[in-house]
């Protein structure tokens, strides 16, 4: 059986109390607590009070507008994390466990809606999100101005699916621990990215995965504002599935600018026959020229690459 604590209606001076913010941060806020559980009805201060809450069950976390500088851990159930409005409710700040704002370790988790800004640690891998064990789909989210957006195990039963998001300032190179990137994903069983938007690196690779299969479709790469940044898409493990439909820029301040897309580069764990790249475009910001190549490979195996549109001084592949 599930117990729960009673509803909470907070005053403004108890809210800044549970949440640990000056009162300029909570004005325009909600003055009740933020984190609801649809399915009980009752709201909690804390959004960690709400996630015991529910337990090892399913149950949807509704967070009122603001931006709420608080983490939590997620040990068990399925949990569904949800702006009231989406794009108006922000986890911002705060790391839990030194790792993230979000550490998933349930059965699953499913994000519609959120923001996640400002999550620095001491690694350097300070994430939006730490996946640690389940499945995770995100809808309409928003990564920026942190270490790493996403980050997640190595666990090949681990499966993850993002849709129209947005990863924006991410990404840095300036730590011990290595790189950490706008999306970070380990081996897993599979990754789909879909119709979602990267920009602004501040560091590493814009998408990174050591997935067995990947769906990489329909997506907008725009390095024309990034900073130091490296590969847009490194599948350093080797993979299968599908590169295709996506729109890509690269731009002048680069670590690495020899390739836009590698294969390989790294331990290869998995196999790459029959993967596909196509029907994507790519090109330089307007006034760049330099020679690059879209498709570096390191495994010599048999990749499928047709349609790719591609500007002037990119050369289509190149075996390394």
């Amino acid at each position: 059986m599930i117990h729960h604590r009673p509803s909470l209606r907070l005053c403004p001076a108890l809210m800044l109390a549970a949440l640990n913010l000056p009162l300029a941060a909570v004005a325009g806020q909600s003055t009740t607590a933020p984190f609801t559980v649809v399915e009980t009805g009752r709201s909690y201060a804390s959004l960690q009070d709400a996630i015991n809450a529910i337990g090892n069950a399913r149950a949807t976390i509704r967070i009122a507008p603001g931006t709420w500088r608080q983490c939590a851990v997620q040990e068990q159930g399925v949990i569904v994390y949800e702006a009231a409005t989406p794009g108006t409710a922000t986890l911002s700040g705060r790391a839990c466990e030194g790792k993230a704002a979000l550490v998933l370790r349930g059965t699953g988790a499913e994000i519609r809606g959120l923001s996640f800004s400002g999550i620095k640690v001491a690694d350097g891998n300070g994430a939006g999100i730490r996946l640690e064990k389940g499945a995770l789909n995100i809808a309409y989210a928003r990564f920026e101005n942190s270490q790493q957006g996403i980050l997640t195990a190595a666990d090949p039963a681990i499966r993850v699916f993002i849709t129209r998001s947005t990863f924006s300032g991410l990404g840095t190179c300036e730590n011990d621990a290595g790189c950490a990137h706008s999306i970070y994903i380990g081996d897993i069983g599979s990754l789909t990215v879909r119709e979602s938007r990267f920009e602004r690196g501040t560091g590493g690779h814009y998408l990174k995965a050591r997935a067995a299969e990947v769906v990489i479709e329909g997506n907008s790469f725009d390095d024309a504002a990034g900073h130091a940044t490296n590969y847009m898409i490194d599948l350093p493990a080797g993979t299968r599935g599908r590169i295709a439909n996506n729109w890509f820029v690269q731009g002048r301040d680069k670590e690495n600018y020899s390739a836009f897309i590698a294969l390989g580069a790294e331990d290869i764990l998995h196999p790459s026959a029959g993967l596909r790249i196509e029907n994507n475009e790519a090109r330089f910001v307007p006034g760049l020229s330099r020679q690059s190549v879209f498709l570096a490979d390191w495994t010599g195996e048999r990749v499928v690459m047709q349609g790719n549109r591609l500007a002037s001084g990119i050369k289509q592949y190149e075996r390394r």
